[in-house]
């Protein structure tokens, strides 16, 4: 699993280019294109077929329909928000890594119980951020986390620096590629 996770929100098409372009220029091998707009599914293909050498997911997944058609793009991980036990189950059957949103214990072990034990914690900010991971990993022990939401610059080496993180998740990844790429310009 990459260290980076960028949750990438592609309005039009014509994004992925300039902004798979600006990761891999920023080191980043890795994108979760969320299925929050209209031409996701299509641009997850696009950048499948057009990045190869990239891990490409689809994120914002809440249903077992968005699921299918993130797979039939070609995305290799899918990462929702919360716990969808429909799109579990085609993860499972395809082998296909999912990371749900879970924040709660009662949700951690709804995840467990479906073979689960990296879970995305979202929004990392609202639920407590490191304070609230630390704690609980401990009945957790073989649980770990992908924080998303207020996880920045200002708080990333502390979460890194913890070994129950698998990675980071955030747009801000995104962000920082495209200025970084425009200010080489």
């Amino acid at each position: 699993m990459e260290k980076f996770i960028p949750v990438v929100v592609i309005k039009e098409l014509a994004e992925t280019d300039k902004i798979l372009t600006a990761l891999k220029k920023s080191g980043i091998n890795c994108a979760e294109i969320t299925f929050r707009t209209s031409c996701a599914a299509e641009a997850i293909a696009y950048a499948v077929k057009n990045y190869p050498d990239m891990k490409i997911g689809a994120g914002t997944v809440i249903n077992a329909s968005q699921c299918n058609a993130a797979l039939e793009a070609g995305a290799t991980f899918i990462v929702s928000p919360g716990l969808s036990p429909d799109v579990a189950r085609i993860c499972n059957e395809k082998n296909i890594p999912y990371y749900p949103g879970c924040v709660t214990p009662t949700e951690i072990m709804a995840a467990l119980d479906l073979g689960i034990t990296t879970v995305k914690f979202f929004p990392a900010n609202v639920y407590g951020g490191l304070k609230a991971l630390k704690a609980l990993s401990a009945p957790f022990p073989q649980v770990r986390f992908i924080p998303t939401g207020g996880v920045d610059r200002s708080n990333i080496d502390e979460f890194l620096a913890f070994d129950k993180i698998a990675a980071i998740g955030g747009s801000f990844f995104v962000k920082e590629a495209l200025e970084k790429m425009e200010a080489e310009k």
